[in-house]
């Protein structure tokens, strides 16, 4: 019998060291990473694994829904909070057959459609966002059209930035693969070092914490005090819950359309994170306990 998902984790607010501004924070970044290069389109693999899937759990008694504004933190800082709800892109078949995507294009399968339904009907009974931006790669951009379209946005902001972490020569391959074909490439992508690039064009982490965190703090700066929606991938939402958080890890996966949410300060550059990995809207669907992505190997 298979095991029930855990609930996402809603952390209080830490201790607030005092923190410089936005203009401040983007001055301690590391340096830029190269401009993101496009890849060509995957092809789907043939067959995939046998999978495994486990229903989520019903939101805990007491939970958040991630539903209130900015407005509950106006004693924090003054409301000038921004709330950013971050929404990991639906399951593909690439994460099914654990095959690392990166920058490859690998498109929603139908339980990422599924899935993208049910998490734009859950923010639809929420406040309305100003906006939402999604990284272009098709698995985010499909995830993030349907998020509109049910939450009558009128458009969706595509942004490189908020692509996944490019793997070099590992894009393509299945990840239990990769050490023994692409040795070099493995060992890089393994390294605790955050400026570690990998061969083949791959980034470091820095690099992609760079672009994601600058990404993250220009749509903080336009929509002040606002409601926003950020459609993107495993890796990148780690690295965006590391800069918001970073004394504490993330603890386990972030799944396929879970939701995270952090309030961003626009004159602090303060971050308060609300909720992490939230699957509650998942009941029909489930997430897939074995896909690849969303956790420390995210790609």
């Amino acid at each position: 019998m298979l095991g029930r998902l855990p609930t996402s984790t809603l952390l209080s607010p830490p201790p607030a060291p005092p923190t410089p501004s936005i203009a401040s924070v983007a001055a301690f970044l590391p340096s830029p990473a190269s401009a993101v290069a496009a890849s060509r389109p995957p092809r789907p693999p043939a067959n995939s694994p046998q999978i495994r899937r486990a229903h989520a759990p019903e939101a805990a008694p007491g939970m958040s829904s991630s539903a209130s504004s900015a407005e509950g933190y106006d004693s924090v800082a003054g409301g000038d909070f921004t709330e950013v709800v971050i929404v990991r892109h639906g399951e593909t078949s690439w994460n099914a057959a654990r095959i690392i995507q990166g920058h490859l294009d690998a498109e929603l399968n139908d339980i990422g459609r599924q899935q993208a339904v049910a998490v734009a009907h859950r923010l639809s009974k929420e406040v309305k966002p100003a906006a939402i931006y999604s990284s272009d790669l098709k698995r985010a951009a499909e995830t993030a059209k349907t998020i509109a379209r049910i939450c009558n946005l009128p458009n969706v902001v595509f942004d490189p930035a908020l692509r996944e972490r490019h793997i070099g020569d590992m894009q393509g391959m299945k990840f239990q693969d990769a050490a023994t074909e692409r040795p070099e490439a493995y060992k890089a992508f393994m390294s605790h070092k955050r400026n570690q690039q990998i061969p083949g064009g791959g980034e470091s982490l820095d690099q992609l914490s760079e672009r994601c965190v600058s990404c993250l703090l220009n749509i903080v700066e336009k929509h002040k005090g606002e409601r926003v929606i950020v459609v993107s991938h495993g890796g990148t939402i780690r690295e965006l819950y590391r800069h918001a958080s970073p004394m504490r890890p993330v603890q386990g996966k972030i799944h396929n359309t879970s939701v995270s949410v952090i309030l961003v300060s626009s004159i602090t550059g303060r971050c308060i994170v609300k909720t992490v990995g939230d699957i509650s809207h998942l009941q029909a669907t489930g997430v897939l306990e074995n896909a690849f992505g969303g956790d420390k190997n995210s790609a």
